[in-house]
């Protein structure tokens, strides 16, 4: 098994990854593989809703990371996504590279565990960890709890390290996608997902 865990901030080693790395340290401990893939500082293209890649597995566009996250969530049991926090938002990049990835594809990622995880120096963590919760909720991805919001604080790596508890939300995260990837294991074949309906889209034009 492995958990796929995106840095979305522009800074490799900083904030973000930091507490990435403190949640896939218990994912490791429980003998999960991890992959912490970042982003990167360059500029992304954001969804031109063409439709190309309906039907694919790949975006259309090909010279940004989208279509490498693509392949290793394919490849991965499990989802983490960590982003700093940005005038109450998560950053612009990772939600156009996000809107890329689930954009026509989200069925491929149906039932595999995600969660999100944000820092922030004070303020707006709450709503940039909604926003990206809704990739998951929106494509029968199951949301992976902690003991409270997953969001840590600081400015720099040494500061989030001096946040004590969100610190520990994270190995409470880590341990918690470990603990639900291991029982889903258990029960596959025995209790599969259910079948979907076909899908109907109301557009509320008359």
């Amino acid at each position: 098994m492995r958990v796929l865990l995106i840095n979305g901030s522009p800074r490799e080693k900083g904030c973000v990854y930091t507490a990435l790395s403190e949640v896939a340290g218990e994912i490791n401990k429980a003998g999960i593989d991890t992959t912490i893939f970042h982003i990167g500082a360059g500029p992304v293209y954001g969804c031109a809703s063409c439709g190309g890649c309906k039907g694919k597995t790949r975006c259309v566009y090909d010279d940004d990371p989208a279509n490498k996250i693509i392949g290793l969530l394919l490849e991965s049991d499990g989802l983490v996504v960590g982003s700093p926090v940005y005038y109450a938002g998560a950053n612009g990049a990772l939600c156009a590279l996000l809107d890329r990835v689930f954009y026509g594809k989200s069925s491929l990622y149906a039932y595999k565990p995600a969660a999100a995880i944000v820092n922030c120096r004070r303020g707006g963590a709450a709503s940039a960890h909604d926003r990206l919760n809704k990739y998951f909720t929106i494509s029968n991805m199951p949301v992976v709890p902690s003991q409270y919001w997953n969001a840590t604080h600081g400015t720099t790596p040494e500061e989030v390290r001096q946040d004590l508890e969100g610190l520990q939300i994270m190995r409470t995260l880590g341990r918690n996608m470990a603990w639900m990837l291991k029982n889903i294991a258990l029960g596959a074949g025995q209790n599969p997902p259910p079948a979907p309906e076909p899908r109907q889209s109301t557009n509320f034009i008359r």
